[in-house]
């Protein structure tokens, strides 16, 4: 083929780009598109924290598609229209672009490629977000898993694509002309107060190589505490694609492999357990679409939830008078990540203690983290509300003092991010006090005890 375009969509990098490699492979030419949304101010599964990564991340992109001899187009407007009219604008055979896991980006692509069929453009689709696709990894009566454990099982036991590795060279022509690249002001939004992790695939490769160097061998032991060193922050960039799933993986074997201890393995294993948990969620919603809107399990969707209003506010600002769950609350609207810890103790305290439906926590947990992943999200929330796929039973309910006493000891992680606190001693952070722990620093807003009781109470009516 003499030109064609490809589309960048989660995928924003040059290193073992399915779709990408393809595309250099195929075609002399290759016009490599970013597509605007054109939402303003406020969008129901994304804010300011997660565009100011991808703004950082398209340059970064584009930085390194001009360093091998290429140029990033960016556009604005719907997406299969604009796509069009750009292929055929630039003369091009095909469209090449990854797969979107998500249903909103599955229904997109099923236009796109009636739209091509109809304008005699070929469309040519790749899987790239997960090592395995929904359908590959199914019970032996080919459905697919409900519990994760078995389908872990059956997802580790399977080859593995091996990574293509980086393009060096994307000739592409010289005339297409481009908008100019986002910022905030493109949707209308401010950044948050304490910035975000740093964007671009240079700097995810970065932590990536610092998180397999040494963390990762500890993953097993150390994962669940909030204030340690173990955590891998690689969950943005696969979101972004800025690193490739098969090369994580690859590079974590390789660790494993390497690894001097039966308990360095063991670290190893267990991170490669979360990434079977994504894929997992992945396939969830491929199965089971309707977890955006309903629970997973359909005993549970007559559970008497309360409307948040003012409770719901607290909770946001992170003045609930619990330390922990403030502490988590208060880091994700300053740096928009959570410890994956701590988004278990307050997705469990919004819908067990203040007995508010799961959707409005995972609709704010999608605007404000950078990491928002639909599916893993969803999912999340589910497991800790009690209603979704292979999720924590409904009378496991977490106690977020006795939660906090376990994974923040000292109290470091509360001391971080509630500054109010720093003072006390570790024992007055772990128990509910008679009296305020700080001046303007609420009591707790609530008795755990007893709506732990009303929680218990609601789902047995509801299964009833």
């Amino acid at each position: 083929m003499r030109t064609v375009l490809f589309w960048f969509r989660r995928d924003f990098r040059i290193t073992d780009n399915t779709a990408l490699h393809a595309a250099a492979t195929e075609a002399r030419q290759v016009v490599p598109v970013y597509l605007l949304s054109k939402w303003n101010r406020e969008h129901g599964w994304t804010g300011p924290n997660r565009q100011s990564f991808l703004c950082g991340s398209l340059r970064s992109l584009a930085g390194n598609l001009e360093a091998i001899g290429s140029k990033l187009i960016v556009r604005s407007g719907d997406a299969v229209p604009t796509l069009i009219k750009l292929a055929q604008a630039c003369g091009a055979d095909a469209i090449y672009a990854n797969r979107d896991p998500d249903p909103f980006g599955k229904m997109v692509e099923a236009q796109l490629e009636t739209s091509c069929a109809e304008a005699g453009i070929r469309l040519q689709l790749f899987d790239d977000a997960a090592l395995h696709r929904p359908d590959e990894v199914l019970t032996g009566s080919g459905t697919m898993y409900r519990v994760y454990t078995p389908y872990s099982r059956n997802w580790m036991s399977l080859p593995k694509v091996q990574p293509t590795g980086r393009v060096r060279k994307l000739g592409s022509p010289a005339t297409v002309d481009s908008d100019p690249l986002p910022s905030l002001e493109t949707w209308g939004l401010c950044a948050a107060a304490g910035g975000v992790i740093e964007a671009g695939e240079k700097a995810a490769r970065a932590r990536m190589t610092a998180f397999l160097s040494g963390p990762i061998f500890e993953y097993a032991d150390k994962r669940n505490i909030p204030a340690g060193t173990t955590s891998s922050r690689l969950s943005q960039d696969l979101r972004f694609g800025l690193i490739s799933i098969r090369e994580l993986y690859a590079k974590c074997v390789e660790a494993r492999d390497a690894s001097a201890t039966a308990n360095q393995r063991k670290g190893v294993h267990t991170f490669l357990g979360e990434l079977a948990w994504r894929e997992f969620y992945f396939a969830i919603l491929h199965h089971y679409p309707h977890v955006l809107d309903r629970d997973f399990n359909p005993d549970y969707a007559a559970v008497r939830w309360d409307e948040p209003g003012e409770d719901f506010e607290r909770w946001k600002a992170g003045q609930t008078g619990f330390p922990i769950v403030d502490a988590a609350m208060r880091q994700l609207a300053e740096t928009g990540f959570m410890h994956n810890r701590s988004r278990m103790i307050v997705a469990m305290f919004l819908t067990k203690d203040l007995h508010v439906h799961w959707w409005h926590g995972e609709r704010y947990f999608m605007q404000t983290l950078v990491d928002g992943e639909i599916a893993s999200n969803n999912g999340g929330w589910q497991w800790s509300a009690g209603t979704g796929a292979d999720a924590a039973p409904y009378f496991r309910i977490q106690n977020p003092w006795t939660q906090s006493e376990r994974f923040d000891v000292d109290g470091d992680y509360i001391k971080s991010w509630v500054p109010e606190l720093r003072d006390q001693s570790s024992s007055r952070l772990h128990a509910a006090p008679l009296t305020p722990l700080a001046k303007g620093y609420p009591l707790p807003m609530l008795e755990h005890g007893k709506e732990r009781q009303e929680t218990l109470l609601r789902f047995k009516e509801a299964k009833r």
